[in-house]
């Protein structure tokens, strides 16, 4: 008998249920993974709180976590028991002993990488190398912005695009979490809570303004974005932690510069095809030392609860794991 966090319904972190369950036999293209430690995420709240839906309950939970293969599937031919592996996807149940998961969800983990590094970074590391790597591909000597610089994303780009060569100025509300972002590469910040941040990046570039402006906070960063953007620039619209840009106007494009917006998501790029190549990619930035994860907080699987009050409630800093 295995353990895993399961609700019944939605709702606050007292939702949460610490309980016995009975893993599945793996289907012919599926393997079952005995988690090692299991990555926490904005995301696995907004499961749990009803914005994004559950189709059945009681449902698992989580989507981010590394450990040991300890069953494959009989169509499975690339994994075998006992390979190290860490995934950013798949279906909810990643807070769990055990997980079932579709083969082709799963990355090849190498030695170098600890199961507790991977649940750290899998899905902040993968975003930020498609946006960075993909989406646009970013040169040495250009200067981007990067909104909630000193976010778990955030953090992982100004180190990677430091590394790349280029300058990044990270938008932040406070001269904490300013240094944080200076501290892990940045070139400048600009503390939104009382900064002009068009006009700051007008005077940072010399009037020119930036290639790409990198937006994870949507509604409230929209209009400010486009006015950042250099003219035939793309602005990178990634997430919507303010809420979702809705009614856009289109002529609104042309009139600041033929602008290029696109609108992207990892499972678009995370293809299996693709994947394994991406995470090579990701923990090569990681064993050069170019990429630092840092893990403040570790919490058993069983204080899951605990461990949303605290994300929710924005006392965690860097990356925090549930440890089964």
């Amino acid at each position: 008998m295995a353990k895993r966090i399961q609700f019944d319904a939605t709702g606050g972190p007292e939702v949460l249920q610490y309980v016995d369950y009975t893993p599945a036999e793996p289907g012919p293209n599926e393997v079952r993974v005995r988690n090692k430690a299991i990555g926490l995420n904005y995301i696995d709240t907004y499961f749990r709180g009803g914005l994004y839906p559950i189709s059945n309950f009681p449902s698992g939970l989580g989507t981010e976590a590394a450990g040991e293969i300890e069953a494959v599937g009989s169509a499975v031919t690339h994994l075998k028991v006992g390979d190290r592996v860490a995934h950013a996807g798949g279906p909810l149940g990643a807070y769990s002993d055990v997980h079932v998961l579709p083969s082709n969800v799963l990355v090849k983990l190498p030695e170098a990488i600890s199961f507790e590094q991977a649940a750290a970074v899998m899905l902040k590391g993968l975003t930020v190398q498609y946006l960075l790597r993909q989406t646009y591909r970013l040169e040495a000597g250009e200067t981007i912005l990067f909104h909630a610089a000193a976010g778990g994303v955030g953090l992982l780009a100004c180190q990677w695009a430091k590394a790349l060569g280029a300058r990044v100025i990270g938008t932040v509300s406070s001269p904490e979490k300013a240094a944080k972002a200076k501290a892990a590469g940045a070139w400048e910040v600009i503390d939104y809570s009382h900064e002009n941040v068009a006009q700051r990046v007008l005077e940072l570039t010399d009037g020119k303004k930036c290639p790409v402006v990198y937006d994870g906070v949507g509604k409230d960063t929209w209009e400010t974005s486009l006015d950042c953007v250099a003219p035939r620039g793309l602005l990178v619209s990634f997430g919507n932690a303010s809420g979702a840009v809705s009614g856009v106007n289109l002529g609104v494009l042309s009139s600041k510069g033929s602008l290029y917006v696109t609108r992207p998501t990892l499972a678009t790029y995370a293809v299996p095809s693709a994947l394994q190549g991406m995470a090579d990619e990701l923990f090569g930035m990681i064993t050069s030392g170019k990429l630092n994860i840092e893990i403040n907080q570790r919490y058993p699987l069983a204080e899951a609860a605990k461990a949303h009050t605290e994300l929710s409630g924005r006392r965690t800093t860097g990356s925090t794991i549930l440890l089964p």
